[in-house]
């Protein structure tokens, strides 16, 4: 996913003299070509994310659109007043590359895991929130973000995930998209989440429960309107990221489903992280397990909601 997205800004800054790319202390191989062919639309600075922050906004305030890339955590936790008063405030057209967002760097622990980044970014005013499901979705989002009006953060996988995005189906910023139809339950699921409440979905069909897909990969703008219309006609919801469920997705669509007075209500539960610092190091599959952010537990959550519902058309 990372490799994708910078080949896109390579690919933007050849067609377009704003892009400008800026990465914070990465290998001497990024973006090589970028660097050798448009070597003035090519920064590379040091172990200093604020400082960075704070120039991109200098050069989207003289007509640039640059993009920064390094870890989601330093990009996102590191920087916060920068990107609220430099970036929000001013709504420059700066764009933020998070690598690793979630538990992709189980390996180094709990101060490289971006789980708190959306939650962070939710909070400013005028930020874009993007958190693509693999590195083709990721392609058809990133083109779009050249045009966006201010700031952009894009959380990336690790690399390598599975493509379960769909070209025929429509990727619009800020338009959540229907993956599955089913009218027992609705997973509303945001970045590789996606691929594990298919696998849910496609387990439940075989139990003879109908679950609806939703794939939200704009956390902000929310696409309200569209979770509001596939929720209705559900008695469960359930929304899964590999986030921490305080400040993020299920916190977004619990707004929504609360606000809309439902009746009868709806039976809801997030499944994300909970609110602790991971503390094992393994990998980003192996913290997912932990915390339950798996296909099985999503199964077994929908069935318990299904029993307790009254409107339940599942038999």
């Amino acid at each position: 996913m990372r490799q994708t997205s910078l080949n896109t800004v390579y690919e933007m800054a050849k067609r377009d003299p704003r892009v400008v790319f800026i990465g914070s202390d990465l290998g001497p191989d990024t973006l090589k070509q970028l660097k050798a062919e448009l070597p003035n639309q090519f920064l590379m600075e040091g172990v200093s994310e604020a400082n960075i922050v704070t120039m991109a906004a200098g050069l989207a305030l003289e007509g640039k659109i640059p993009y920064i890339n390094t870890i989601a955590t330093f990009l996102t936790r590191r920087c916060f007043e920068q990107i609220v008063l430099d970036l929000g405030l001013h709504k420059t057209k700066v764009r933020l590359i998070g690598s690793g967002g979630g538990l992709v760097y189980a390996p180094l622990g709990p101060t490289h895991l971006a789980t708190d980044d959306i939650a962070i970014l939710r909070a400013v005013p005028n930020m874009t929130i993007l958190a693509p499901a693999d590195a083709v979705e990721m392609h058809r989002l990133m083109l779009q973000t050249l045009e966006v009006d201010g700031p952009v953060y894009i959380r990336l996988g690790k690399g390598g995930d599975p493509v379960v995005s769909r070209a025929d189906l429509p990727c619009e910023i800020g338009k959540a998209i229907q993956m599955r139809e089913g009218r027992d339950a609705l997973i509303v699921a945001t970045g590789i989440c996606l691929q594990v409440a298919l696998e849910a979905a496609a387990e439940l069909e075989k139990q003879g429960v109908g679950a609806g897909v939703l794939h939200v990969h704009t956390l902000k703008p929310l696409d309200v309107a569209m979770i509001f219309e596939k929720a209705a006609p559900v008695p469960v919801i359930l929304t899964m990221e590999e986030h921490t469920l305080a400040g993020g997705l299920g916190s977004a669509v619990a707004e929504i489903i609360a606000e809309a007075g439902f009746n009868p209500a709806k039976r809801f539960k997030r499944i994300g992280i909970p609110d602790v610092f991971p503390d094992q190091y393994g990998s980003q599959t192996s913290l997912m397990k932990r915390y339950n952010i798996t296909a099985s537990h999503a199964v077994d959550t929908v069935l318990k909601l299904l029993k307790t519902s009254p409107t339940s058309h599942s038999h």
